[in-house]
């Protein structure tokens, strides 16, 4: 009987749920990377900033990403991640319109840091939020399903943005995409609960059974006793290494590669959009692929260090191309693109893995963080190096070296405690 309710469980969970995390998350990464479009699109110009003043605001959002992901993870995990994400896209809708109305570089500064604080909580806090609601054989596949707001939402956007651009012009840009998620806040509210308990729309003994298994699950982990005891732990230090120099080679191409594209192509703004959203309508297949392989093998470490392997090997390949095939050289950046995408989900399934509730939460935002600081270094240095060279070739052997570090450390975690047959019988029956 436990079993069967649990099959209705899941069933109302995945087809209620997931959609409001995708929605929330996709409109929070449409408001961080359209900045390249508006570069791109004529905002340089505009406010005479310089290629440095660019490649500083661009970085300067993961700066102010940096700082709030711990103290936001702690509040989802104690008070609510459904409060504390209701706010943040209110603020970050509110910040990212502002980005359209300003008058001079000066104000871009303050703009592009608070809109790094006010989303640097998200992450986390959905992170926490999943683990509330998603079994471990899920996991990766939730995640991947959060995690897919990026590539989905740079797809789509780099299409929508180019024609913005060339039917209005870069304010109306931010105006524009900025809006949503505003609205969007209120019907996050309305119809997200923290925990199973709180929801009305699943019974009783859904509700129980879904309790008792997470229990189950915490039960079957080392007692980690706070924070400090987490983050010292070799495993955590290692993953934010590691996420450090993996988010250098994700957020370099992300923040750049309209700009790449359109001077290596010499096509309009149009074309530009929708050459860049080739990678990731590869990273959205690869994504969903790794994730339902990860969640049947349990193995989470190989598809996230192959897929990066793969990722340095594709950006050194273009750089070896350099500018005598456009053709072949973009795809390889389709490719290094879509592999430094892939592993995500499986990825964030490893620390709710190895570390109890009352830590996992913080542990995966300190990982964030230095995720955002290498952000911040990826997003800076490419764009100085595209600048510097005239070209986008020492910038690819730069994203190419990351990830091949990263790879190499995601080969010293160890495996992640596996759930016992008990647990294993319950979610899959």
């Amino acid at each position: 009987m436990k079993s069967a309710q649990l099959q209705v469980a899941s069933r109302k969970r995945w087809m209620r749920l997931i959609p409001l995390v995708f929605i929330t998350y996709s409109l929070a990464y449409l408001d961080r990377a359209n900045y390249g479009f508006g570069v791109a699109g004529g905002m340089g110009e505009d406010l005479n900033i310089t290629a440095g003043v660019s490649s500083f605001l661009a970085a300067l959002f993961f700066l102010g990403y940096f700082f709030f992901q711990v103290p936001g993870a702690h509040y989802a995990e104690k008070k609510s991640a459904k409060k504390l994400i209701f706010w943040s896209l209110i603020l970050w809708g509110g910040l990212a319109t502002l980005t359209g109305m300003a008058t001079s570089v000066e104000w871009l500064y303050p703009i592009r840091f608070m809109l790094g604080v006010v989303e640097s909580a998200v992450m986390p806090a959905m992170l926490v939020f999943l683990s509330h609601w998603f079994l471990k054989e899920e996991r990766s596949r939730a995640n991947t399903f959060l995690i897919l707001g990026n590539p989905v939402t740079v797809l789509w956007m780099s299409i929508l943005s180019g024609y913005l651009l060339k039917a209005f012009d870069w304010r109306w840009l931010f105006i524009i995409e900025g809006l949503p998620a505003v609205l969007w806040a209120f019907i996050w509210y309305k119809l997200v609960n923290d925990r199973p308990k709180d929801a009305k729309w699943l019974t009783d003994q859904e509700k129980k059974n879904m309790e008792s298994v997470l229990q189950e699950e915490q039960a079957a982990l080392k007692p980690v006793k706070d924070y400090r005891e987490a983050f010292k732990s070799k495993q955590v230090i290692v993953l934010s290494i590691q996420y450090f120099t993996w988010s250098i080679g994700v957020y370099g191409f992300v923040m750049w590669l309209p700009s790449i594209i359109k001077k290596a192509s010499h096509m309009d703004i149009v074309a530009t959009g929708w050459l860049s959203s080739g990678p990731y309508l590869l990273a959205v297949i690869s994504m969903l692929t790794l994730s339902y392989f990860s969640d049947k093998t349990l193995n989470r470490k190989t598809f996230v260090w192959t897929s990066l392997l793969v990722g340095a090997f594709a950006f050194f390949g273009s750089f070896m191309i350099g500018t005598s095939n456009f053709w072949l050289s973009y795809a390889l950046l389709v490719i290094a693109g879509g592999a430094m995408y892939a592993p995500y989900g499986p990825f964030f399934a490893i620390i709710p893995e190895i570390l109890p509730r009352n830590v996992a939460g913080g542990a995966m935002a300190l990982i964030n963080s230095m995720g955002a600081l290498g952000s911040f270094v990826g997003a800076y240095f490419v764009g100085y190096l595209n600048g510097l060279t005239g070209g986008p070739g020492a910038s690819y052997i730069f994203m190419a070296g990351s990830l091949l570090i990263s790879a190499l450390l995601t080969l010293t975690v160890k495996k992640p405690v596996v759930a016992s047959v008990e647990q294993r019988e319950v979610v899959s029956s």
